[in-house]
């Protein structure tokens, strides 16, 4: 999971943020750096290349640091909403769009909507803002090297990103000083991975290279292309809030079932604000915070949002900020920002409690997914309580102390 650069900027210590001096060749790192240099020479990256890229790099301890603090999984979602699209964001994005002049000609030639691509250039790196500054970007291949080596179970994925970034400069697309990035190696203005880049970076400009890196019409066009290889259909909104009726049935909100607009509105879910499609149109309906926050009937074109970055928050911070963008205002139901947000051993606990009453949750690993939510709302309507999927303090409370 790749983290905005922008938002990882916002939300994160600062300190650790911040470029760590060079640290002693780790012997884990300089035992694994000839194994990654065969690796991409045996993917046709050029031997001279490769191992002078890679030869006596040295571990970059904040990159460990960050795989543990994702702002999409470990803010709760007010507060990442906050960040994301604040007052200062929407101000900025707006100049954007007035200024930027590829935006229409982008819109017209893949369908994607000019203000989900400035949302989306936003919320990655504050609008471009933070990608000259040596505070807010590491140098990618130590990134993604320290990652190949750091044995985890995800050595593969970053293994392949390493060598395409390699790739990347063999093909003379950027210089090793331009290829820089999130602590996970996302780069450019829209933050592409390298495997991304290779498969989706367009030359809109048409000067002869896709440059992600400083040519905006280049970074927003291979943003458009992508989300439509991620199904975004053109003319389609991503959908937008809801308003439930008084005595709602919380189990047919199980983030999975569609149903048309239609279907919804006959069961007393309206959207809260403007239309967001017809009659026939199909959406599913979720409610990320409970019976007590916005609950949201999300079209398809959401999905293509998730397909770009799978976090829930990450999406609908996209979402919302496309709508203020284009002049619409903020959510109508408040989110219960007095809740605690739960730990990560809190939250393994619920799972682990989920289990043991014969709740299957999908594995233990402390991150509250589809599954484990519908583990919740099983438990909960078991138990005579509103089956929200909901997982806060007052959940764990009566997990703990239930049968």
């Amino acid at each position: 999971m790749r983290v905005p650069i922008a938002l990882l900027w916002l939300l994160a210590a600062p300190a650790a943020l911040a470029q760590a001096p060079p640290a002693p060749v780790e012997p884990s790192l300089a035992a694994c750096l000839p194994g990654l240099i065969a690796r991409a020479t045996e993917q046709a990256v050029t031997p001279a290349l490769a191992e002078a890229q890679l030869s006596g790099l040295t571990a970059d301890p904040g990159v460990a640091a960050a795989t543990g603090r994702q702002a999409e999984f470990e803010k709760p979602i007010w507060a990442y909403l906050d960040a994301a699209v604040s007052e200062e964001a929407v101000t900025d994005g707006r100049a954007k769009l007035a200024s930027e002049a590829s935006l229409p000609a982008i819109e017209a030639a893949y369908g994607v909507d000019r203000h989900v691509l400035v949302a989306i250039w936003g919320i990655e790196s504050g609008y471009g803002r933070v990608l000259d500054d040596p505070r807010k970007v590491r140098p990618v291949l130590r990134s993604l090297a320290t990652l190949a080596c750091a044995g985890d179970k995800r050595v593969a994925t970053w293994t392949e990103e390493l060598v395409a970034a390699l790739r990347i400069l063999d093909l003379g697309r950027t210089t090793p000083e331009r290829l820089t990035g999130s602590w996970a190696g996302a780069m450019g203005h829209t933050q592409f991975m390298p495997t991304t880049y290779l498969r989706h970076a367009l030359d809109f400009d048409g000067d002869g290279r896709a440059d992600i890196w400083t040519s905006v019409p280049d970074a927003l066009a291979s943003t458009a292309q992508y989300l439509r290889t991620l199904g975004w259909r053109p003319g389609e909104g991503w959908g937008g809030e809801a308003v439930l009726p008084a005595g709602f049935d919380y189990r047919l909100a199980d983030e999975t079932t569609m149903r048309t607009l239609r279907e919804w509105r006959a069961l007393g879910v309206v959207p809260a604000g403007r239309a967001i499609g017809t009659d026939t149109d199909m959406a599913r309906l979720v409610l990320p915070a409970g019976a007590r926050g916005p609950a949201f009937l999300l079209r398809p074109n959401f999905g293509a949002l998730l397909g770009y970055n799978a976090a829930f928050s990450y999406a609908l911070a996209v979402a919302h900020l496309s709508d203020r963008l284009r002049g619409e205002p903020g959510f109508a139901q408040a989110w219960p920002r007095g809740d605690r947000l739960l730990g990560s051993d809190e939250r393994r606990e619920i799972q682990a409690s989920l289990e043991a009453k014969g709740h299957p949750v999908g594995g233990v690993d402390g991150r509250i997914g589809p599954r484990t939510r519908a583990a919740i709302r099983a438990w909960q309507a078991s138990a005579g309580l509103v089956p929200d999927g909901y997982a806060d303090a007052g959940l764990l409370d009566r997990l703990r102390a239930g049968p």
